[in-house]
């Protein structure tokens, strides 16, 4: 019997100018083992760990199932019986850090593995980001590194490469609250003004020759957000304290990640662990209980591997919690 290994980083997104358009991978990793367990079952088991341990709806609204079940109907495959997913998480859930993205691209592409479905790795993205609304969150997840995304263009998910300088560091404070995604969108105006519009254009080109250049001047415009911080700021309490933190402890500049309500800094590695404390300590002056990492971006996307089984694997997936499963809310 064969398991298959997928592991999926998590990814940070929109990045102030880079609205729904730039992501980075992040050194937090979801691991999910898959297999299937006789023909003759009919049960999905769904085994958690991790930041999933607290989490649990039915195993088919699960998102990892649902990625599963999506590139088996992409590939006109029924789904198999017997279907086990062993799934362990380092991302925090509904903080913005992609994970509902990392959970629909791990089940999918471990369909593909499972059952040699033949998708190409373009076509995976392309799913998920349709399904998940964030391709700027799928495209890290796949690829590694930074990346430009770009959905509804004619040719579909548009996926590139961005360099980022070594020099940089992505510094997070993630706080004990989520921000619902739902929410953070309709908070968003359905207009701009020209004058806007044209910031944002200039934040987002700010954004992308900063990270490349490491030039403090262009992130911290790149960093503002025009788009979506201005109207989002409110709904993470402690906001303006913790980005203010940041910035006097050497940060280059600070801002959502995703929708919230993780903060991510910039910063170079002498100030990276005096920026993460002060953001915590920042949040704990608000009455928030928050934790901190220091990720460079993380190289690596996707990854697979074939391994047996181990001795036992069919009594632990059933012995343990069968209805456990990532949250399939669409929370970045």
């Amino acid at each position: 019997m064969t398991t298959v290994r997928v592991e999926v980083p998590a990814s940070t997104s929109n990045l102030g100018g880079g609205f729904d358009c730039v992501g980075i991978a992040v050194d937090r990793w979801l691991r999910v083992d898959a297999r299937l367990d006789g023909e003759d079952a009919d049960v999905v088991q769904l085994v958690r760990g991790g930041t999933l341990a607290a989490l649990g709806c039915a195993p088919t609204d699960d998102l990892l199932y649902r990625g599963f079940a999506l590139a088996c109907g992409t590939a006109g495959r029924e789904l198999p019986h017997g279907l086990v997913l062993h799934a362990d998480s380092e991302i925090p859930v509904g903080r913005g850090l992609g994970s509902s993205a990392a959970a629909l691209l791990a089940g999918a592409a471990a369909a593909n593995a499972l059952l040699g479905l033949g998708l190409a790795d373009p076509t995976l993205a392309q799913l998920c980001a349709e399904v998940e609304g964030h391709g700027d969150n799928v495209g890290p997840c796949l690829l590694g590194g930074a990346v430009f995304a770009t959905l509804g263009t004619s040719r579909g998910l548009a996926l590139a490469h961005i360099a980022v300088h070594p020099s940089l560091r992505l510094v997070f404070a993630v706080p004990d609250f989520p921000v619902d995604t739902h929410l953070a969108r309709d908070v968003l105006p359905a207009s701009l003004s020209h004058a806007d519009a044209r910031f944002a254009a200039a934040a987002s080109a700010a954004l992308v020759l900063g990270l490349e250049r490491a030039d403090h001047a262009l992130l911290v415009v790149g960093l503002e957000g025009p788009l979506h911080i201005p109207y989002r700021r409110s709904l993470v309490r402690g906001y303006d304290d913790v980005v203010n933190a940041a910035r006097r402890a050497g940060a280059i500049g600070a801002t959502l990640s995703g929708s919230g309500s993780a903060i991510v800094a910039l910063s170079e590695p002498p100030y990276a662990s005096a920026v993460a404390e002060a953001m915590t300590i920042a949040w704990g002056a608000s009455g928030v209980d928050a934790v901190s990492f220091v990720s460079p971006p993380c190289p690596d996307g996707l990854q697979l591997r074939r391994a047996p089984d181990p001795v036992g694997a069919a009594t632990d997936a059933s012995a343990e919690h069968p209805d456990a499963s990532h949250n399939s809310s669409n929370t970045r």
